[in-house]
């Protein structure tokens, strides 16, 4: 489908990498990682052919029709939402006008359809439909663009960072669709549990280069931390053995007799190619909140609260009581009332009910607003360095590099910043000041997943009470246990995790977790099949998928056997047992790859007659 061969980039005479080479397949979902600023939307924007490399090639497969969903993007503001979501590109508008009038008549009732379903599906009502693009706000216009490329069908798409401002309900639902309907994926996201449902291949740029793994993320962090290991053992090693070559050169330099030796080591050690090891993050790092009085026994306490704009009402009749110590999160579907309620809480606007702070209770709270709020003049060190204390002092620039201000970028002016990089640095700051109630609204939108694992150690460190409203499932999982969600203009408490929640939603357990989503409701009151025949058609459904799933993790364990049978056998051992191991294991692998391609086969035919 496309092949990229040795690969490189530069910027201003930097290299962002060199000699990159692979393959992307048919039905393949590959998930692009590394730490920001190692090229990962670069090479996005090379595939979709946006940029021109710097040296090496990208061979396209003839008519090879790809989908490009980038971080910032472009609409329209004189089109409604149904319009520049039919927008189609020139290519399908030429083939459109081949068509007869009745046959362009009904392929634009189809997509129109298809366009409204899949709108839903991404959060939108009907009566967005009609609305102006210019309406919506950047998130919304996101979806936009997402779903125009979903409706074109593309042989290869291109996401960067989808998940961004879409809701659990949402990103359920395009989990759904790149497993079922997509061809083949390439994606960038910072969503742990999105890329550990959607991908089977994780692709890592590190030090200038690429690691192929044919696993997904989690697989993936166990199979890199056991390549350190081996990077690090054979770097000691290699160092060792230059100590003692630099040793002997110095030891016989000038003895004439040892001369042709002290020449073989220098030459040795010119030829020597330094071995490099992977890049570490700070996810170690541990932040404590600095200690803080003791607030009441209730922090939060909400009787008969409801919040009215005009006529339309957000929530009415909210009874909640939060407990000190407690960690709750606040979920549902954009537009539900979340950072409503929230801004109730903080006395932003005006309410109907009553509704109770406790005493001695002294809040954090992080919007994307708070960024707004700090002083440009100052550098991002000493934005810090002013609010840290104890300890915390002899650590801002290991705290500052792990939400991903490195050396240089921390001797930057807060004015010169992204609103990206102002809302990590507000998180920062947040993190190191007394506060006894957390208040935090979609705090890891900007943070990738190292500078995510310290915040959420951080917080399930804090002794005080947290208020979390957020999309991402893995940074909610194990950080809270009770969940209230936001529908209908109504509230519902929830005790348990996020999984727990998911699960009861759906119907199903975690492993499974299909999710029905509104897309799918709508498709089942059209089906003219009866309850019984929907109910066993679902039922085939989710035994296809595990047995996709099954058969990807037998595919994955054979691949992980067989690179160790082939590295023992490079290293020599060729032994008559070695080698019949070897043989079994590689047929039990085109076997599995079989039996993979059989039950995709027979997931496809099922999701396509959905």
């Amino acid at each position: 489908m496309l092949s990229i061969d040795h690969l490189s980039m530069e910027f201003s005479a930097r290299p962002l990498f060199t000699d990159v080479s692979f393959h992307v397949n048919a039905k393949e979902r590959i998930a692009l990682v590394g730490k920001n600023g190692a090229g990962k939307s670069t090479l996005l924007r090379l595939i979709a052919g946006e940029m021109q490399p710097t040296g090496g090639t990208i061979a396209r497969r003839n008519g090879l029709k790809i989908g490009y969903l980038p971080q910032v993007m472009e609409l329209s503001n004189h089109r409604t939402l149904i319009e520049e979501t039919l927008t189609l590109p020139p290519i399908a508008q030429h083939q459109a006008e081949h068509l007869e009038d009745w046959e362009r008549e009904e392929a634009d009732r189809q997509l129109r359809a298809e366009a409204e379903r899949t709108l839903v599906g991404l959060g939108f009502q009907r009566s967005d439909l009609d609305r102006p693009t210019g309406e919506f706000s950047g998130g919304w216009r996101m979806r936009v663009e997402l779903a125009k490329l979903l409706l074109q069908q593309p042989d290869l798409l291109l996401l960067d960072e989808p998940t961004n401002h879409l809701d659990i309900g949402s990103i359920t639902w395009l989990e759904q669709f790149l497993l079922q309907r997509a061809n083949a994926v390439v994606l960038v996201s910072h969503d742990r549990a999105f890329l550990n449902r959607v991908t089977n291949r994780t692709i890592e740029i590190s030090c200038g280069t690429i690691a192929d793994y044919k696993v997904n993320y989690d697989q993936f962090v166990k199979l890199r931390a056991e390549r350190r290991e081996q990077q690090l053992r054979a770097y000691e090693n290699q160092q060792k053995e230059m100590a003692e070559i630099r040793q002997f050169i110095e030891k016989f330099r000038y003895k004439p007799t040892k001369s042709n030796q002290v020449q073989s080591r220098m030459k040795a050690l010119e030829k020597m190619v330094p071995i490099e090891v992977d890049e570490v993050d700070n996810s170690r790092l541990h932040l404590k909140f600095p200690p803080c009085q003791r607030s009441g026994d209730f922090p939060v306490i909400c009787e008969e609260v409801g919040k009215k704009y005009g006529d339309h009402t957000v929530f009415s009749g909210v009874n909640l009581s939060i407990r000190r110590g407690e960690k709750v999160a606040f979920v549902g579907n954009n537009g539900e009332g979340k950072t409503t309620l929230v801004k109730c809480i903080m006395g932003q606007i005006p309410f109907d009910g009553k509704l109770a702070i406790a005493q001695n209770v002294q809040i954090g709270y992080f919007a994307q607003n708070q960024a707004q709020m700090l002083d440009g003049d100052i550098t991002v060190f000493d934005t810090i360095d002013r609010v840290a204390r104890g300890e915390m002092r002899t650590k801002v620039r290991d705290i500052l590099g792990a939400f991903l201000f490195g050396s240089e970028a921390s001797d930057k002016f807060v004015k010169v910043l992204s609103g990206g990089e102002r809302s990590r640095l507000a998180m920062i700051k947040l993190l190191l000041e007394p506060v006894n109630l957390l208040i935090l609204d979609e705090p890891t939108n900007h943070l990738d997943m190292a500078s995510k694992d310290v915040l959420k150690q951080a917080i399930k460190d804090f002794d005080g009470t947290v208020i979390l409203v957020s999309h991402d499932r893995d940074f909610l999982d194990g950080l809270v246990d009770q969940i209230y969600e936001f529908k209908n203009a109504k509230i519902r408490h929830f005790i348990g995790g996020i999984w727990d929640f998911l699960g009861e939603e759906s119907g199903e357990n975690r492993e499974t977790n299909v999710t029905i989503s509104a897309a799918a409701e709508e498709k089942k009151a059209e089906a003219k099949l009866s309850y019984q025949e929907q109910k066993e058609k679902q039922k085939a459904l989710r035994k296809a998928e595990k047995d996709v799933a099954d058969a990807e993790k037998r595919v994955s364990e054979l691949e992980t056997r067989l690179k160790a049978l082939e590295a023992k056998l490079s290293a020599g051992d060729n032994s008559s047992e070695l080698l019949d191991d070897y043989a079994k294991t590689n047929a039990a692998l085109e076997a599995a790859m079989t039996d993979w391609e059989a039950a995709s086969e027979a997931l496809e035919g099922l999701s396509a007659t959905e």
